[in-house]
This record gives structure tokens, C-alpha cells and sequence, in this order.
């Protein structure tokens, strides 16, 4: 398979007399897209295994080093210079608790950043999808994408990045599993599943483990005996994109789109503090309410009702 993927990939030759041997198709343009891939100081290991089965996922992705610094983001525009990198994803880590999820076109922009939620590695889900290493993904998105300008946007960087070149150093010939992006609720679904081909048994039914455990999805195989079904089966990781902001720039410039909607976790966190406080402040009101009013009425033991005297303040400034 390998042999046959190199033979069909090669340019036409050069005869001895210097004319080119016109090839049966027009030369199709080389998608060269190289990601660089990197998390900042403070990641949990969830955010290193999610960004380990990423770029196992992503055969043209170069791993780097954690960025020391969180304001000056504008020197992973260096980093990819000096990789030879036209794509960033970069995890930033807030708190230990946060995780924001940068996507950028260097060294003209634009700059995406996202809010990453409901985070699921590999190993975590454990599901019984293997797909191939180095394989290339069948990017899937929803119609949704194409209604407004901002998704129209977001889908193209999604494409850039995600999207395997077919002639990356580290690709395999292969095409087995499928990357799916939803959009539900403002937010962005990310799903990964295996293509999986399953035949039939001898009494020409497929076999109930493996329907079991694949997805919903399945149809026949075209152009065979009918004997073939061609199913998803889920492989992980899986995770929630809230769009919050988009740059004009690479991490800088004019802001071309603000998500409105979107409330920063320190603020949601920040709320039930205040709403807990609120409570505890309500309860210890009361109860010295009625530890005064017991007092007054000589309800408490070893304490009778106060006298007021023509000196006190509630007689002088009455």
C-alpha cells in the first residue's frame, strides 16, 4: 500500500532533451500546513494527556516546550518562525482550573481563543477504538458552521489546524478516523471516531459485540457484496470550545468578535462565594436578633431585662 501511495505521489520527470512530461492532471496545490503545539507553567496532567493525544492525532504538529510567560503570548510568533510553523494551538492554564485554548495563523493572524470544557483523554474514556498512528482525519462540521461570519471564520482556522497535509513528513497513506466539530448552544462539540469496516458472519449478520460498540452512524460498503458495514466507533479525546474572543492579529490587534454571552469562571466562582457569604451573614444576623430579644424579655438564664436609666441614649436622644 505504502509502495503504490509513493508511486502515485511523485512529480512528472525530466527527459535527457529538458521538456517536461505533461502529467494527465493539472498540478493540484501542496497544502503545507505545520502546527505548533504547546501548553504554559501550571497545566494539570489532564491538560498534558490531552495535548499528548492531539498531536498523536496530528501527525504534522512539533511539540514544544511550556511558554514561561503569560502576558507577552506575541513570542510564539518567534517559536513559530524558528519551527517553521504556520499554526499554533496553545493550552493556557489558569488557576490550575482553567483552560484556555488559543488557535492562531502567524504571523498575519487572525487569533482565536476559546474556553475548554468537559475534558476526556484517551486514557480516561477508555473506549475500544485503536486507530492508526499518523493516519490523516476526515474533518466533519456541522451546518451551523456556515450561518454567520464569526463560524465561518472559526471553521476555516479549525480546518487549517486539524487538517493533515497529505504530504507531511510523518503521515501514513491512510485515512481511519474522523474528527467531528457540532455546534450546540454556542459551543463547539469536539468528537474523534475510528472508522471501522465489519463483515459479516456466516448466517449474514454482523457481529452484536461490534454493533454494540459502535456509533449510531453506519451504512454499507459501496461497490461490494453487501457484506461489508462501515461503522464510527469512538476513540477519543473529547472536549467543549466556547469562543470568547477573536483577534484580527497574531495573539494582537483590533478585536473582530467578542462573545457577550460568555461569563469568566473566576466571575462564576466569585458569585457563589458571595452567595454562600450572603447566607452565613443572614443566619448570624438572626440569631443575635434573637439572642437580643431574649434578653430583653429575660428568657436568658443569669440575664434579666435591662432597666434604662434617664441617662441612657435611647432616653436622652429619643
Amino acid at each position: 500500500m505504502s509502495s503504490v501511495y509513493r508511486s502515485l505521489s511523485k512529480k512528472p520527470t525530466k527527459p535527457s532533451n529538458g521538456t517536461t512530461i505533461a502529467s494527465a492532471e493539472p498540478d493540484k496545490r501542496i497544502n503545507k500546513q505545520r502546527l505548533l503545539a504547546l501548553t504554559s507553567r501550571g497545566v494539570t496532567y489532564r491538560h498534558r494527556h490531552l495535548l499528548a493525544d492531539l498531536t498523536s492525532l496530528l501527525p504534522h504538529s512539533r511539540k514544544d516546550a511550556k511558554l514561561d510567560s503569560k502576558s507577552q503570548l506575541s513570542q510564539l510568533n518567534e517559536l513559530a518562525d524558528l519551527y517553521n510553523c504556520n499554526n499554533i494551538l496553545y493550552l493556557e492554564a489558569r488557576k490550575a482550573k482553567d483552560l484556555y485554548l488559543w488557535l492562531s495563523k502567524p504571523p498575519n493572524g487572525p487569533t482565536i481563543k476559546f474556553h475548554a470544557q468537559n475534558i476526556h483523554t484517551m486514557e480516561e474514556l477508555n473506549f475500544t477504538g485503536n486507530c492508526l498512528r499518523g493516519s490523516r482525519p476526515v474533518l466533519s462540521f456541522d451546518k451551523s458552521f456556515e450561518l454567520q461570519a464569526h463560524t465561518r471564520l472559526i471553521k476555516e482556522v479549525l480546518v487549517h489546524t486539524f487538517g493533515v497535509p497529505e504530504r507531511s513528513r510523518k503521515v501514513k497513506p491512510f485515512v481511519d478516523h474522523v474528527m467531528g466539530f457540532t455546534i450546540v448552544g454556542d459551543k463547539i462539540w469536539v468528537r474523534v471516531y475510528q472508522i471501522t469496516e465489519t463483515e459479516a458472519t456466516k448466517g449474514g449478520k454482523i457481529g452484536e459485540e461490534d454493533v454494540s460498540a459502535a456509533a449510531s452512524i453506519s451504512a454499507p460498503k459501496d461497490g461490494g457484496r453487501g457484506d461489508t458495514s462501515i461503522s464510527l466507533v469512538e476513540i477519543g479525546p473529547r472536549f467543549v470550545l466556547t469562543p470568547i474572543v477573536i483577534l484580527e492579529g497574531s495573539f494582537g490587534g483590533p478585536v473582530i468578535y467578542e462573545n457577550k454571552e460568555f461569563v469568566s469562571p473566576n466571575q462564576i466562582r466569585s458569585d457563589l462565594r458571595r452567595g454562600k457569604a450572603g447566607r452565613y451573614n443572614n443566619r448570624a444576623e438572626g440569631t443575635l436578633e434573637r439572642k437580643v430579644k431574649k434578653r430583653d424579655l429575660g428568657l436568658r438564664t443569669g440575664e434579666g431585662r435591662k432597666e434604662v436609666d434617664e441617662m441612657d441614649d435611647r432616653v436622652l436622644f429619643a
